[in-house]
This record gives structure tokens, C-alpha cells and sequence, in this order.
């Protein structure tokens, strides 16, 4: 039990996880076949390992690593939140909840928002003719991510209200990213409603869903153009936290969710507000993501390689939860750049399905997918978990 050694950063090793379980789903995602569905469902799931061609070995392959990241990712999340109610009781909880790391709450729901992803696509893929019910189920999942939604600005009101009585957000220690923790968490809950937006066919269902997707893509919008002003600044002036340094990359997972997001309500427009859907609109939405996160990339490794910071933090002995903060950008990366080769060039006819230069655009991706399961499994084994 750490109980006074703890901190809300250890949910991003349950969210990293998870979001390691998602990066394999878009492999059935688009490569798949699923006629008729907006995701690839049990039903051609089957029928593509039936198939026993090398579209059924990736297949099975990504259901393996589904299965294991998403049973660690719910392990992860049970002990955390086992772990919080212990932090609770200790007088550093009442030291963070009064400082600049009590940002570091965010984490809980962003991480409960992943957890009701993955049982999404977890339900999708495993349980046979669900998908005939989903429209039952789009409800369900509205009113899970309108309870989230609640209880991430209910955190964050406090701190933000907290900060702006009290005046006592300290600048000199605000010399990373890691207050877009918020961000990132608001634009976790976004996507989700994004989905029930972009798949029911209710336009209620539709209606409600974009709404919620463009409310909280806003707020994250919004906050993301104070924080990033002010981390930048704070970083000019008194140079980077070593141990905060991977908070470089937290935009990179934003960026993905916001893209998603944006992609989701472009869909439900098309499918009941009258609006067509432009091929090019997506070229130029998913080009634009991928242009920022490879920019967000590179800056972030450069400063990492330049401070020493994965011999210090992931090499050594020298423990850190704000490493957990290096999966979800390998992650993100990795889930972006599927939508960018299928919705960006795919979908406009610039490469062809199942070419090879379709699968030569996607050997990158299998490469730094590998590297972050490779440093997952470092910390995980590091940290005991």
C-alpha cells in the first residue's frame, strides 16, 4: 500500500493500458471488412479468422493483445482506486488538494471515460448480435459519459475556482504541461459523446450526443489556450521540470481525441443535419492533427534526449508516476495516424486499401506501437503493478 506516497498520476499506467487496448482495436477497425456497421463487430470478426488468410492472423493477434491490455487496464483501475480512498485519509492528499498538482485529479475521470470505452468496443467484439441492440444501448452510454462529464468539471471548478480567490497558483512550478491534464480529460469525455453522435440513427440519440461532444471539445478548446500560454511561459522563463518533461507529448493524445472527435461530428451531421459529408474536409482535418502531433513529437523527444530523461526515469531505479505519461502519446499517435491513412488518403483515393503502400504507411506505426508496449512493460515491471 503506498497511502501517503501515492498520486493520481498512477491512473495514467491504468489509462495507458487501456489506451494500448484501443491502438490494437483500430487494426479490426480498418482492416476488417464490416459492411454496414461503423465499427468492426463480433459477426466480421468471426468471419474474418474464418477466412484464414493474413487479414484472420492479424485478427487473432489483435484480439490477444486486446484481451490482455484491457484485463490490465480494469486490474490497474481497481487498485488505483483502491489505492486514492487510502490517499484520501493522508495529510499529502490535503497538501495536493491545495497546490498546483491538485490538477492531477483530472486523472480519475479521464481514466473512468476510457474504462466505458473499452467496455464498448469490449462488448462489441465479443458479444454476438449486441450490435443489433445497440440503439438500446447509446442511452446507456450517454448518460455514463453525461455522469463523467459531471464529475471532471465538479474537479475542476474546484480548482480552478480555488485558484483564482486564492491567487496561490504558483507560476515558477508551472514549468511543464501537465496542467493540460484537464484538457486531455475533457477531451476524453468529448469523444465519447462524439460516438452515440456520429452512429445512432435517432437523431435524439445523434443530437444529444454531438452536442455533449461539442461542449466539452470546447471547454478543452478554451482551457487548452490558457494552459499552453502559460506552461510555455513558465518554461521560458525557468526551463523545463525534469521529471514533468513528458507532459511535452500530452498534447499529442489531445490532438487525437479532438481529431476523432471532430471526424465523429462531421459524420453525424452527414447522417441527419443536412450536411454532406467533403472527403476533402477530412484530407485537410487529419493532415493538420498529424502535422502538430509529429511537430508536439519531435520537440518532446529532442528535450527528453537533451535532459537525460529516460536514463534517469525509465532506466534507473529512480521511480516516477508522471512516466506513465509516455504511453498515452505512443498510443495516440499510433490511433490517429489510422484515421489519417484511412479517412485522409484512403477514403479521398490518394492509396488503395490493402496496397502496399497502404501497409508501407502503417510499418511506422507497428514500429513505435511496439516501443510504447516495450516501455509499458518496463514501468509496469518497475513500479510492481
Amino acid at each position: 500500500m503506498l497511502k501517503n506516497n501515492y498520486s493520481p498520476l498512477y491512473f495514467l499506467s491504468a489509462l495507458g493500458a487501456g489506451g494500448l487496448s484501443v491502438s490494437f482495436f483500430m487494426y479490426l477497425m480498418f482492416l476488417v471488412p464490416h459492411k454496414g456497421t461503423p465499427i468492426a463487430t463480433f459477426h466480421f470478426i468471426y468471419e474474418a479468422i474464418l477466412k484464414a488468410d493474413y487479414i484472420s492472423l492479424i485478427t487473432v493477434i489483435s484480439l490477444v493483445f486486446i484481451i490482455y491490455f484491457s484485463f490490465l487496464h480494469f486490474k490497474l483501475l481497481f487498485w488505483n482506486i483502491q489505492q486514492y480512498k487510502l490517499f484520501k485519509k493522508t495529510k499529502e492528499y490535503n497538501t495536493l488538494v491545495t497546490s498546483n498538482a491538485e490538477v492531477t485529479l483530472m486523472a480519475l475521470p479521464l481514466t473512468a471515460a476510457m474504462s466505458l470505452n473499452i467496455s464498448f468496443i469490449l462488448s462489441a467484439i465479443f458479444i454476438p448480435s449486441l450490435w443489433d441492440y445497440v440503439e438500446y444501448l447509446f442511452p446507456l452510454a450517454l448518460i455514463g459519459f453525461i455522469t463523467i462529464g459531471y464529475y471532471a468539471i465538479k474537479i475542476f471548478l474546484e480548482y480552478f475556482n480555488r485558484i483564482l480567490v486564492t491567487g496561490d497558483f504558483d507560476c515558477s512550478k508551472n514549468n511543464n504541461l501537465s496542467q493540460m491534464l484537464s484538457i486531455f480529460a475533457f477531451s476524453m469525455v468529448a469523444v465519447g459523446f462524439a460516438a452515440p453522435g456520429a452512429m445512432s440513427h435517432h437523431i435524439s440519440i445523434n443530437a444529444i450526443g454531438l452536442f455533449g461532444a461539442i461542449f466539452f471539445s470546447t471547454i478543452a478548446i478554451l482551457i487548452l489556450l490558457i494552459k499552453l500560454i502559460l506552461g510555455f511561459k513558465s518554461m521560458f522563463e525557468h526551463g523545463i521540470s525534469t521529471e514533468a518533461s513528458p507532459s511535452m507529448w500530452i498534447v499529442i493524445p489531445i490532438l487525437t481525441l479532438l481529431g476523432i472527435t471532430f471526424i465523429r461530428i462531421n459524420i453525424g451531421l452527414d447522417h441527419h443535419f443536412d450536411q454532406n459529408l467533403a472527403k476533402s474536409s477530412l484530407f485537410m482535418l487529419t493532415s493538420t492533427v498529424i502535422t502538430l502531433q509529429i511537430i508536439f513529437g519531435l520537440m518532446g523527444y529532442k528535450l527528453m534526449k537533451s535532459i537525460s530523461y529516460f536514463e534517469e526515469f525509465i532506466h534507473s531505479d529512480k521511480k516516477s508516476p508522471t512516466s506513465f505519461a509516455l504511453i498515452c502519446p505512443g498510443v495516440a499517435f499510433v490511433i490517429f495516424s489510422m484515421f489519417f491513412i484511412n479517412f485522409g488518403l484512403e477514403f479521398n483515393g490518394i492509396i488503395d486499401k490493402y496496397s502496399i503502400i497502404y501497409f508501407l504507411f502503417m510499418l511506422p506505426l507497428v514500429f513505435i506501437q511496439y516501443r510504447t508496449v516495450k516501455y509499458f512493460l518496463i514501468l509496469k515491471k518497475k513500479f510492481d503493478l
